[in-house]
């Protein structure tokens, strides 16, 4: 089952997207509006993967045991695929090797470019991302969110 928090972000996300394409036809205004999407999708790849491990713990552990997994969860930062991988292998060595197959190519390659461009951004480097690689990238760390929720909510039929 889908999280609420994760679709609303999701939707946010998604309908600034469209108002973007459609309303910045200066190409340096698209290229600031560009940089500020890259941040707002690595904020929501962390806080997605947080919010589905965390309601995970939440429903399957004790509540001092699902407390704790969500102070951990907070170290998550900028989380290319070798860190999403190593959390995933704390739930289960098995669903790790799943998402690695599930992920390889073109999912992999667009989570670690938006972590990539977000740290680049953040410390003012310059990026060559336009808003068409974004949407692709940000579509990609979408099916990595699901991917993760489909991992955790098959767990929880077992």
């Amino acid at each position: 089952m889908r999280n609420i928090e994760i679709a609303k972000r999701e939707n946010r996300l998604d309908s600034l997207f469209e108002r973007i394409g459609h309303a910045a036809q200066d190409a340096e205004l698209q290229s600031h509006w560009t940089r500020y999407l890259c941040i707002l999708v690595s904020g929501f790849l962390e806080s997605s993967i947080r919010t589905t491990f965390a309601s995970f713990a939440n429903k399957r552990a004790q509540s001092n045991v699902a407390s704790f997994v969500t102070a951990q969860l907070g170290f998550l930062q900028n989380p290319k695929m070798g860190k999403i991988l190593e959390l995933v292998r704390k739930f289960s060595a098995e669903w790790a090797e799943q998402l690695e197959a599930d992920t390889q190519g073109e999912i992999k390659a667009a989570v670690n470019s938006i972590v990539a461009n977000r740290n680049k951004i953040a410390h003012g480097e310059d990026v060559s991302l336009g808003l068409v690689g974004l949407k692709d990238y940000y579509k990609s760390s979408k099916k990595l969110v699901k991917l993760i929720e489909q991992l955790c909510d098959a767990s929880g039929k077992s």
